[in-house]
């Protein structure tokens, strides 16, 4: 103790250097200085805004995060360095970047039931599948400008086929009624009453509810995945006439003939998985993944119709996603509260490279963010919505807007963050900027 009650291990001092790949006027003199080594990045925050301010008196502060060797300081330095076994007695090198803090939570677009599916991958639009059978379409928070409706069971996945199209916007659901449909529609309408519209395909095929629908980055087809265990792949094209067939049933409640509807059927099938498949993923035209209730994910080359590289694991999965470093790495959850990254590249192991456990029920979600390396969002039965950066196991923000479930989770723009819950809500958070 000295005379002031201080412990020797608070007054301890490093000598660190502060870099940044962020340009004027987030940069500070490149010397080294000795700071305290019980700061937090709270407290090395305040450090950075400090040597900003000194060559910049007009410099309003702000937020940071540091990385020491790529990895997030979510502790104090010393507490760090231990715990990685980093040598102190040398200058430490310690990057800065903005720190993400999300700005604004807009009001939620309400539902008539379980939001149980979002895509936000067109930046005009996002959409929405309920339990209430339809499919909706948001310009923004709370405002519908077309319903989907046709399905006679709940709407549990949603896909925007050509998120960056021209005005004619072609989008697919899947559905417990095990159908999918396809619809389009103009996306650059605004309108005061959302337009109800049907669907112009309808694809049947699959002996059990379908659970997921992804689209083929041309867009030319799309792949279904059902509790029937197999993987579906249809056409998106209007037909021809030697084509599928056409729908002329009439409505008995209003007696009025309802529009033609064309029906396709699966053009082949991927067999392999023994139980539900959750999920399926198209990020490569001759690629899709799939996520199981047989406890394992798939990939599979399209073209041979057979499973490539299959990855074991011991617990139902819910949810995969495609992305992060190299635009390569499975993101998955399941029936347990961890969230599993596995680098397929890495092959021979079915062991995770990151996991992230701080949720506390089923994970429901999981989505990469589409430009940064680093970042995904993952939901679950908990009812929060969580932030994570890979280089760090903590989330950086905790999204606590539902009052039950969180069924579905997307990124919207880059910068906004979507969730579908139990609570029929639609929750949007604006202002997550991650790059």
């Amino acid at each position: 103790m000295d005379a002031d009650g201080n412990s020797e291990e608070t007054s301890r001092l490093v000598l660190v250097r502060f870099k940044t790949d962020l340009g004027h006027p987030y940069k500070v003199p490149e010397s080294s200085i000795s700071i305290p080594a019980n700061l937090t990045r709270f407290g090395l925050s305040t450090v950075v805004n400090n040597l900003i301010k000194s060559g910049n008196p007009d410099w309003e502060s702000e937020p940071f995060d540091f990385l020491i060797k790529n990895e997030l300081v979510r502790m104090s330095l010393e507490k760090f360095l231990l715990a990685k076994n980093i040598s102190a007695e040398r200058i430490l090198e310690i990057e800065y970047i903005r720190a993400v803090v999300p700005r604004k939570e807009e009001e939620p677009s309400l539902h008539n039931d379980w939001v149980s599916a979002v895509d936000g991958s067109s930046p005009r639009f996002f959409l929405t599948g309920c339990y209430d059978g339809l499919g909706r379409v948001w310009k923004a928070a709370g405002a519908c400008t077309h319903i989907l409706e046709g399905h006679s069971e709940p709407v549990t996945s949603v896909s925007i086929i050509n998120p960056k199209g021209g005005e004619s916007v072609t989008v697919a659901t899947a559905s417990k009624d095990r159908t999918l449909r396809l619809w389009k529609f103009n996306a650059e309408e605004t309108r005061k009453n959302p337009l109800k519209i049907r669907a112009f395909k309808i694809l049947r095929g699959h002996t059990a509810a379908v659970q997921s629908v992804a689209a083929q980055t041309s867009g030319n087809m799309v792949c279904s995945g059902s509790w029937d265990s197999t993987i579906n792949l249809w056409q998106t094209n209007e037909p021809d006439s030697e084509g599928d067939t056409v729908s002329t049933k009439k409505r008995k409640k209003t007696g009025q003939e309802k529009e033609s509807q064309w029906e396709g059927e699966a053009v082949s099938s991927l067999v392999g998985h023994t139980q539900c498949v959750s999920t399926v993923k198209w990020p490569e035209p001759k690629t899709i993944y799939s996520a199981s209730w047989d406890h394992s994910i798939k990939e599979w080359n399209v073209e041979r119709g057979t499973a490539t590289s299959t990855i074991y694991h011991d617990k139902v999965l819910n949810c995969i996603d495609i992305g992060g470093e190299g635009s390569a790495l499975i993101a998955a959850g399941g029936s347990d509260p961890i969230v599993r990254v596995w680098d397929p590249r890495k092959p021979g192991t079915s062991a995770s490279i990151k996991t992230f456990s701080s949720h506390t029920s089923w994970v429901t979600a999981c989505k990469w963010h589409q430009k940064s390396p680093f970042h995904l969002v993952s939901a679950s039965y908990d009812g929060k919505v969580m932030l994570w950066d890979t280089r760090t196991a903590w989330p950086l923000f905790v999204f606590d807007s539902h009052k039950d479930k969180a069924l579905c989770a997307d990124w919207w723009k880059g910068d906004t963050v979507l969730s579908g819950g139990a609570d029929f809500k639609l929750c949007m958070t604006s202002g997550v900027s991650v790059l």
